[in-house]
Parts: C-alpha cells; structure tokens; sequence
C-alpha cells in the first residue's frame, strides 16, 4: 500500500514529514484573492503559482507558512506537493446572489472545501488507490483520533470522501458517491511522541516555522488568541472582519463566533501577555484531515 503523509505546516506534521517518510507529502494551502494580503516576495509568489497550479495572490495563513514547506522540502531532500482549492473568498460566497455564508464548529465546510477537497483531488489524479495516510497527532492526543477512526468502523477503516460521479440519466442533476480513498495511521501516538521530542527536534534546524499554522482567524480559536492575531496580522484579520459584516448583511447573526463579533474582538483591549501553552490544538485553529 502506498503513503501520504498531510502536511499542514505546523512542526508536528513536518516532524511526520522527517520521520516517517512517505511516498507522497501533500500539503493543502489557504489562499486568498484580496490584494490588501498579497505575498510581499513577487519570485516566490510566482513560485507557489507553479506549485499549485494556478495564480497565486496571497493566504490567509501566516505567510511565514510559504517559507516553512519550502524549507522543510530543502530539508527532507524530497518533493512537497501542494494543493489548493477554491480561494477562501469564493468559498464563502455561497447561495444566490453570492451571498455570504461562513462556516461554523457545526459546518466546517471551509476545512472541507479548502483542505479534505484538494487533497482528495491530488489523490484521484495521482494516486488512485486506497493510500495509508500519516495524521500529525501526538500522544496526548489520542481522543482525536479516536474519533476520527470512529468515522471509518462503517466503511472497515478506510476513510471516504462524497463527490460528484456523474450525472443522472436526464442529465439534470449530479450522481454522489462515497469514494474510499485512505486509511489514517498515527505514527506519533503508536511512537508515544509527545510536544517536547518534536520541539526539541526542530530546534537546531534550518526550517522556519510560522507562530501558528492554519488561518490567522480560524473561528476555532479562542477570543484571546484572536486579539493577539490582530496585533500580529492586522491586514489578514481585517479580512475576517470585513466578510464577517458582509455575511451578516446577508443572514443575520452570520458570524464567525456566535457570542462575540470579530470587530468587537479587534477594538477589545489586549490586556494579558499570552504564551503559546495558553492554548491547546483547537485553540490554535488546527486542521487535520
């Protein structure tokens, strides 16, 4: 059986990346269309057009990120492929008169569409078999992927994924199928890695690592975090606030955290020096497959 190992970015995963060599490293990049968060570097940005296979503009990830699998490529000696899907603006824009729809704890259609989907799609066009795929959870974190093997005991442990097979015999609507595709495994959790080795690993070496992988404004993460993300990407949360105000224009209490507005968050007073063991995996926006 081949392997995959999903990349998200983060020191975990490229410490997966390191240890558990795969056939295939797959990374799947946030991007975005709005120019106020365009990647500053015009060569590199031309560079991760290439990579994903269509214009870059910019990401709603830390562009630290960029660096960081670029890197972690030089690193490894072995080709990292990247993957996007639609951008994140298009994403949201969902419904007649493209109107604004965010996603929530309940719909995570963003993780979906902007990460499980390409993903799913490099595997289709180049794979085309049931692949063993390398998750990044570490020991402690073994309620998570419980649950995410949960989710495979009705199809024997393989992991599926629904999409467009065809189209009816009128040809007036789409066919849907589950296609089987990857079998996850947690090579941390059966190697009892926990955060220290993985730390510890990457502290002598030459990948550059964002302050937190995933969107700079994931609604997973906690209010304080978020208002320490303002201070440190003021134009990518402005982003957030900005199509915030246009998803409640278009369905009232259309935000990202139902008890408390971006905007609000962004005007709130910082009072507190957080540390990055203030917050767990969740908090952090994690994303994993």
């Amino acid at each position: 059986m081949k392997t995959m190992n999903s990349l998200s970015g983060g020191k975990t995963s490229s410490y997966v990346a390191v240890k558990y060599p795969a056939d295939y490293n797959v990374f799947a990049l946030v991007t975005t269309r709005d120019n106020d968060c365009k990647f500053p570097d015009k060569k590199l940005r031309q560079k991760v057009s290439d990579k994903i296979g269509k214009e870059f503009i910019g990401t709603l990830e830390e562009d630290m990120i960029v660096y960081t699998m670029f890197d972690l490529e030089q690193y490894i000696g072995k080709e990292i492929n990247w993957v996007a899907g639609k951008t994140f603006d298009e994403t949201v824009a969902r419904g007649k008169n493209a109107k604004i729809q965010l996603p929530t704890p309940m719909m995570r259609f963003c993780t979906v569409e902007m990460k499980i989907e390409p993903i799913f799609n490099f595997w289709k066009k180049n794979i085309k078999e049931v692949v063993e795929t390398r998750i990044g959870f570490r020991a402690n974190e073994t309620r998570r992927a419980n649950t995410m093997i949960e989710r495979c005991k009705p199809t024997n442990g393989i992991m599926t994924f629904k999409t467009i097979i065809g189209k009816s015999k009128n040809g007036k609507r789409n066919k849907w199928a589950d296609i089987p595709y990857q079998i996850p495994r947690f090579p941390l959790i059966e190697d009892n890695i926990y955060k220290d080795t993985v730390e510890s690993f990457w502290s002598d070496k030459n990948v550059r690592f964002a302050y937190m992988n995933n969107c700079v404004g994931c609604m997973h993460r906690n209010p304080l975090l978020l208002r320490k993300m303002f201070d440190k990407e003021p134009v990518k949360m402005n982003w957030f606030v900005k199509t915030e105000k246009k998803a409640i224009k278009s369905y009232k209490h259309n935000q990202w955290k139902a008890e408390v507005t971006y905007e609000k968050i962004g005007k709130s007073f910082n009072q507190f020096e957080l540390f990055d063991n203030d917050f767990n995996e969740c908090d952090s926006g994690y994303c994993g497959i």
